[in-house]
Parts: structure tokens; sequence; C-alpha cells
């Protein structure tokens, strides 16, 4: 694993309230046909997205731009604690990319539930922020994805 000491100021933390159950969100997040259907940002596909949901088991995923390019990440699931919490690795599949660490926190929040997402580290505030700019378009996607859920079958 190639990740470089940790920056406070160079962590990404972004939390989000969804108008859906608990369950239902931890399992869009834990399930490749799911996933399909809101990982990335605005206007990008997902070819394909492999997920061995278990503790140390690996994921990849690409994400396709709207003008055809792909681009690829993996990593692996460190720690899984259905449905409050995901820990896993995640790395561009590109030269000089870093692993980072993203824990993903699920919490009642009235009928809803709070997602906050932190990922760290980043070398630089310049790639923290276009990593924001990329998950919170990811989680944009998520919360339409939630409102179209039958919430009765999470």
């Amino acid at each position: 694993m190639n990740t470089p000491p940790a920056r406070d100021d160079h962590a990404l933390s972004i939390s989000r309230v969804f108008d859906a159950p608990r369950s239902l969100v931890f399992k869009v997040w834990s399930s490749p046909e799911h996933l399909a259907r809101w990982w990335g940002p605005k206007n990008f596909s997902v070819p394909s997205v492999t997920v061995d949901f278990r503790r140390n088991g690996k994921w990849r995923s690409c994400i396709r731009s709207p003008e055809g390019n792909d681009y690829w990440a993996s990593g692996s699931y460190r720690e899984i604690v259905t449905p409050s919490l995901l820990v896993l690795t995640f790395r561009w599949e590109e030269d000089g990319a870093i692993d980072t660490l993203v824990t993903v926190a699920f919490e009642d929040a009235g009928a809803g539930t709070r997602v906050t997402f932190q990922q760290a580290p980043f070398l630089t505030a310049d790639e923290r922020d276009s990593h924001a700019d990329g998950w919170g378009e990811c989680l944009d996607r998520l919360g339409r994805y939630l409102s179209e859920q039958d919430g009765s079958n999470p």
C-alpha cells in the first residue's frame, strides 16, 4: 500500500441526510447492482463494478465520462458493520496514484439517514477539492437514486 502520512488539512469530509431508511442507504453502498446506478460524478456511467462485500474483500469499478474516457478505481473492504459503517481503501488505477482510506458512517436521522463520508490522505488541497466535487456529485446522484427506490425491499 502506497499511502503517505495523513494531513488534517488534506482530509475530505462530507455529511448528507437522505430521506431513506438506514438499511436501504447501506444496501445501495454494498451491492454492485445499486452502485452501478449512482457511483460516479454527474453524467458519468458505470460500465463495470465488482464487489466482494466482506472484510478484506476486493472491489473494482470503472466510471465512464460523457466523452467516453474510462477511469478505473479499486480497493478492499477493511471494516463492515451492517448497517452503520464501511471502511475501504480507494485507489485510482493510474501511475502515481496513492491509496486513500474511505470511511462511511450511517446514522439514523429522524425518518432518514445521515451519511458521513471521510477520505484521506491527499497530497494537496487541490486533489482533496477535486475529490470533494466528484463525491459531492456522487452523493447528489445517490439522493436521486434513493428517492426512486421502494423502501419496502432494502
